[in-house]
């Protein structure tokens, strides 16, 4: 899957590898146009975090987790980014929560919703995993949203009680919440809108949140919901651990 060139044992790799990810799915017609500013920006706060997975991430991400065990329709959303970043770790993930995921992006178009689904599919086929993927018929729209960035399968979306949105546009975060549904948002930047709308939001790069989630479901099986867990003060940890190494000489 990952033909790239740089050496595994390079200080950055995880990232160039991250990139090459997106220079082949912007090939593949996945990606909107703006898909790499917005990496761009996310690797940007992950410098700042040392890209690792902080305390507080670890927390969120545990939070996360033990919401998407606990739903009774738990759904993962994937927009273009996500498929091209993490695919396989979202497929799994679904796999071990017995749930599906649906494409849902922003700028929608038959091309693109064909690409990201074909994509999807061909992971999900050399994974050999059972999971239900939505998307290529939404027969539902979510409310307060317009255009074709409304549309949603009832089954997936609409219907769900708790919802994995990473790298998720604001609005849409927004109409979700409002929907009285649980939002859990991975997200790099803490003051960003989807970070603070979020019911549970993880600052932490994408691949490393979910395989945090995963290695936790390995390792402890059916995690308990942490009452006293506060979705403020975990992304104040966050903001503050990048304020910390800019204070570094």
């Amino acid at each position: 899957m990952d033909d790239i060139a740089a050496d595994p044992s390079h200080p950055r790799y995880a990232s160039l590898l991250m990139r090459h990810r997106l220079e082949v799915a912007a090939k593949k017609g996945m990606l909107a146009d703006s898909a790499m500013i917005a990496h761009g920006r996310g690797e940007a706060f992950d410098y700042l975090l040392g890209e690792r997975t902080t305390d507080s991430a670890l927390r969120a991400s545990r939070q996360a987790l033990a919401a998407l065990q606990a739903a009774q329709r738990p759904v993962l959303s994937i927009n273009g980014n996500v498929a091209a970043l993490a695919c396989d770790e979202m497929l799994r993930l679904a796999n071990v929560l017995s749930c599906p995921v649906e494409v849902n992006i922003f700028y929608r178009t038959p091309e693109r919703m064909e690409a990201i689904l074909g994509h999807i599919n061909e992971r999900k086929a050399a994974l050999s995993l059972d999971v239900a993927v939505l998307g290529d018929a939404p027969d539902a729209h979510i409310p307060g949203l317009k255009g074709p960035r409304a549309a949603c399968h009832r089954e997936g979306i609409l219907e769900s009680d708790v919802i994995l949105v990473p790298l998720e546009d604001g609005d849409r975060c927004n109409a979700l919440v409002a929907m009285g549904k649980t939002v859990i948002v991975i997200d790099l930047n803490p003051l960003s809108r989807s970070a603070q709308q979020g019911s549970i939001t993880i600052v932490d790069e994408l691949s490393r949140a979910l395989n945090t989630m995963l290695a936790v479901a390995a390792d402890e099986g059916q995690v308990d919901l942490d009452e006293a867990y506060d979705h403020q003060a975990v992304l104040n940890e966050g903001l503050a651990e990048m304020l910390s190494a800019l204070k570094q000489p």
